[in-house]
Protein backbone atom coordinates (compact mmCIF):
# COMPACT_ATOMS: atom_id res chain seq x y z
CA UNK A 1 0.00 0.00 0.00
CA UNK A 2 1.25 3.47 -0.92
CA UNK A 3 0.41 6.70 0.87
CA UNK A 4 1.81 9.78 -0.85
CA UNK A 5 0.71 13.23 0.27
CA UNK A 6 1.82 16.75 1.02
CA UNK A 7 0.67 19.51 3.30
CA UNK A 8 1.06 23.22 2.69
CA UNK A 9 2.18 25.24 5.72
CA UNK A 10 -0.47 26.96 7.76
CA UNK A 11 -0.73 30.59 8.81
CA UNK A 12 2.04 31.59 11.18
CA UNK A 13 4.57 29.13 9.79
CA UNK A 14 7.69 30.74 8.31
CA UNK A 15 7.26 28.33 5.38
CA UNK A 16 3.93 29.99 4.60
CA UNK A 17 5.94 32.90 3.15
CA UNK A 18 7.14 30.56 0.38
CA UNK A 19 3.51 30.40 -0.77
CA UNK A 20 2.46 33.98 -0.13
CA UNK A 21 5.48 35.46 -1.94
CA UNK A 22 4.50 33.61 -5.12
CA UNK A 23 1.42 35.81 -5.31
CA UNK A 24 3.61 38.93 -5.41
CA UNK A 25 5.33 38.12 -8.71
CA UNK A 26 4.20 37.35 -12.25
CA UNK A 27 3.36 33.63 -12.11
CA UNK A 28 4.08 32.98 -15.78
CA UNK A 29 7.62 34.28 -15.53
CA UNK A 30 8.80 32.56 -12.32
CA UNK A 31 11.87 30.60 -13.36
CA UNK A 32 12.39 26.91 -12.74
CA UNK A 33 15.26 27.72 -10.39
CA UNK A 34 13.09 30.05 -8.30
CA UNK A 35 10.22 27.57 -8.24
CA UNK A 36 12.59 24.85 -7.06
CA UNK A 37 14.38 26.91 -4.42
CA UNK A 38 12.18 29.81 -3.28
CA UNK A 39 8.52 28.91 -3.49
CA UNK A 40 5.94 26.43 -2.21
CA UNK A 41 7.54 24.67 0.74
CA UNK A 42 5.52 21.66 1.92
CA UNK A 43 5.74 18.69 4.21
CA UNK A 44 5.67 15.68 1.90
CA UNK A 45 5.37 12.07 2.97
CA UNK A 46 5.68 8.85 1.01
CA UNK A 47 4.99 5.64 2.91
CA UNK A 48 5.20 2.28 1.12
CA UNK A 49 4.06 -0.81 3.03
CA UNK A 50 4.73 0.92 6.34
CA UNK A 51 8.22 2.14 5.34
CA UNK A 52 8.67 5.91 5.47
CA UNK A 53 10.39 6.52 2.14
CA UNK A 54 10.01 10.32 2.30
CA UNK A 55 9.64 11.69 5.80
CA UNK A 56 6.95 14.23 6.55
CA UNK A 57 9.15 15.77 9.25
CA UNK A 58 10.99 18.35 7.17
CA UNK A 59 10.05 20.67 4.34
CA UNK A 60 10.73 20.30 0.63
CA UNK A 61 9.76 22.59 -2.20
CA UNK A 62 6.75 21.14 -3.99
CA UNK A 63 7.85 22.04 -7.52
CA UNK A 64 11.32 20.56 -7.02
CA UNK A 65 9.78 17.31 -5.76
CA UNK A 66 7.20 17.29 -8.57
CA UNK A 67 9.86 17.75 -11.24
CA UNK A 68 11.94 14.96 -9.74
CA UNK A 69 8.86 12.72 -9.67
CA UNK A 70 8.00 13.59 -13.26
CA UNK A 71 11.49 12.59 -14.36
CA UNK A 72 11.30 9.36 -12.34
CA UNK A 73 7.86 8.62 -13.79
CA UNK A 74 9.17 9.06 -17.34
CA UNK A 75 12.12 6.74 -16.63
CA UNK A 76 9.96 4.05 -14.99
CA UNK A 77 7.37 4.24 -17.77
CA UNK A 78 10.05 3.73 -20.40
CA UNK A 79 11.47 0.69 -18.61
CA UNK A 80 14.42 2.35 -16.89
CA UNK A 81 15.55 2.85 -13.34
CA UNK A 82 15.14 6.23 -11.66
CA UNK A 83 16.01 8.31 -8.63
CA UNK A 84 14.35 11.05 -6.61
CA UNK A 85 16.64 13.76 -5.28
CA UNK A 86 16.04 16.64 -2.93
CA UNK A 87 17.33 20.20 -3.04
CA UNK A 88 17.13 20.43 0.74
CA UNK A 89 19.37 17.42 1.52
CA UNK A 90 21.67 14.94 -0.16
CA UNK A 91 19.50 11.83 0.23
CA UNK A 92 18.63 10.02 -2.98
CA UNK A 93 15.72 7.62 -3.23
CA UNK A 94 16.58 4.97 -5.82
CA UNK A 95 13.92 3.21 -7.87
CA UNK A 96 15.19 0.05 -9.59
CA UNK A 97 12.97 -1.98 -11.91
CA UNK A 98 12.72 -5.68 -11.06
CA UNK A 99 10.27 -7.20 -13.53
CA UNK A 100 6.81 -5.84 -12.71
CA UNK A 101 8.04 -4.51 -9.39
CA UNK A 102 10.20 -1.60 -8.30
CA UNK A 103 12.78 -1.89 -5.52
CA UNK A 104 12.97 1.34 -3.53
CA UNK A 105 16.11 2.11 -1.51
CA UNK A 106 17.67 5.13 0.14
CA UNK A 107 21.22 6.45 -0.03
CA UNK A 108 20.97 7.35 3.68
CA UNK A 109 18.85 4.64 5.33
CA UNK A 110 19.03 0.84 5.46
CA UNK A 111 15.53 -0.20 4.40
CA UNK A 112 14.48 -1.79 1.11
CA UNK A 113 10.88 -1.98 -0.06
CA UNK A 114 9.24 -3.63 -3.08
CA UNK A 115 6.15 -2.30 -4.83
CA UNK A 116 4.26 -3.09 -8.01
CA UNK A 117 5.42 -0.72 -10.75
CA UNK A 118 1.87 0.18 -11.81
CA UNK A 119 0.90 1.04 -8.24
CA UNK A 120 3.93 3.31 -7.85
CA UNK A 121 3.32 4.96 -11.22
CA UNK A 122 -0.31 5.55 -10.23
CA UNK A 123 0.73 7.11 -6.92
CA UNK A 124 3.19 9.43 -8.69
CA UNK A 125 0.56 10.50 -11.23
CA UNK A 126 -1.98 11.22 -8.50
CA UNK A 127 0.60 13.22 -6.51
CA UNK A 128 1.48 15.28 -9.59
CA UNK A 129 -2.18 15.97 -10.33
CA UNK A 130 -2.81 17.09 -6.77
CA UNK A 131 0.32 19.28 -6.77
CA UNK A 132 -0.73 20.92 -10.03
CA UNK A 133 -4.26 21.46 -8.75
CA UNK A 134 -3.17 22.99 -5.45
CA UNK A 135 -0.58 25.27 -7.06
CA UNK A 136 -2.91 26.56 -9.77
CA UNK A 137 -5.77 27.07 -7.31
CA UNK A 138 -3.49 29.11 -5.06
CA UNK A 139 -1.91 31.10 -7.92
CA UNK A 140 -4.19 30.72 -10.97
CA UNK A 141 -1.64 32.27 -13.36
CA UNK A 142 0.67 29.29 -12.82
CA UNK A 143 -1.39 27.35 -15.38
CA UNK A 144 0.55 29.31 -18.01
CA UNK A 145 3.98 28.81 -16.42
CA UNK A 146 5.98 26.39 -18.62
CA UNK A 147 7.64 24.75 -15.61
CA UNK A 148 4.30 23.92 -14.00
CA UNK A 149 2.91 22.73 -17.33
CA UNK A 150 5.91 20.41 -17.64
CA UNK A 151 5.18 18.28 -14.62
CA UNK A 152 1.52 17.64 -15.18
CA UNK A 153 0.82 14.07 -16.21
CA UNK A 154 -0.91 13.47 -19.50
Amino acid sequence: MIQFSFEAPGAGSPWRDTWDKARQVSPTSISEMDLCYKYFGVRAELVVDGVEVISGQGHVTLVDLALSLRHALNRLSSGGDAAIGFTENDEVIRLRRDGDRVVITSSKREWRVFVEREELVGAFIEFLREAHSRLTEFVPGLTDNPVIQGFTPE
